[in-house]
């Protein structure tokens, strides 16, 4: 979501909410998103709480070209989301990731939670290969075709994740693609192909800090 309001120019007022401190618990926090879950967007009186929804809405305030208006490009758009949402999200950020990097994932016994990382792997490995071989395969820049669309500032920086615990693409060159984690420097300074691009913006406008590790999420207030 970040991403997309950086390189889009969006006028918006950044609160970081550290998660490896537990801040999404605190009260202050709890009463703006009862989930206990990141990011919110707050324009005006307005507020989201979901990431798919909220680049939606920004696109669609914005005009932006990312999320197309024609009935079924926006059809692929809307269904490319919705299975980075169900299916890379559940299994590799819930059954992977987050077990070994976030505090209130851990499971009752190591037992438990071995195998709930030895799940979300076996499972990780299922949808990456159907996402590296079918959604994206060798001829495709973006998730839905040669434009680069939400679904790309969606889903890059949930497969990236994989990156925090060392997880190994190589299997998978479209989704390492589709990371950012195979750009040349020159890529990165051109902005080609290759979704997040996280790298290049946090070296070009000052976001390294904020980012942390890119498991670090936001609470913004969207002017405009």
């Amino acid at each position: 979501m970040w991403l997309f309001i950086a390189e889009n120019g969006i006028d918006c007022e950044l609160k970081v909410v550290d998660l490896m401190k537990g801040e999404h618990y605190q009260p202050e926090y709890v009463a703006i998103n009862p989930n206990r879950m990141v990011p919110v967007l707050e324009d005006g009186d307005f507020r989201l709480t979901e990431s798919s929804a909220i680049l939606k809405y920004l696109a669609e305030k914005t005009g932006s070209p990312a999320y197309p208006k024609e009935l079924r490009s926006r059809a692929k758009v809307n269904e490319m989301m919705d299975w980075i949402n169900t299916q890379v999200c559940r299994e590799l950020a819930y059954g992977l990731v987050y077990p070994q990097i976030f505090p209130n994932h851990k499971r009752r016994s190591d037992e438990a939670h071995a195998g709930t990382i030895a799940w979300g792997k076996e499972k990780a490995q299922g949808w990456l290969k159907v996402l590296d071989e079918n959604l994206l395969g060798p001829k495709k820049k973006f998730l839905c075709g040669d434009q680069i669309t939400i679904a790309d500032y969606f889903g890059g920086p949930f497969v990236a994740l994989g990156e925090i615990v060392r997880c190994n693409y190589s299997a998978y060159p479209n989704v390492k693609t589709l990371a950012g984690s195979d750009e040349s420097a020159e890529e990165l300074e051109q902005g080609a192909r290759g979704l997040p691009r996280i790298r290049r913006v946090a070296q070009g406008q000052g976001f390294r800090g904020r980012l942390r590790a890119r498991y670090q999420r936001w609470r913004c207030r969207y002017h405009g």
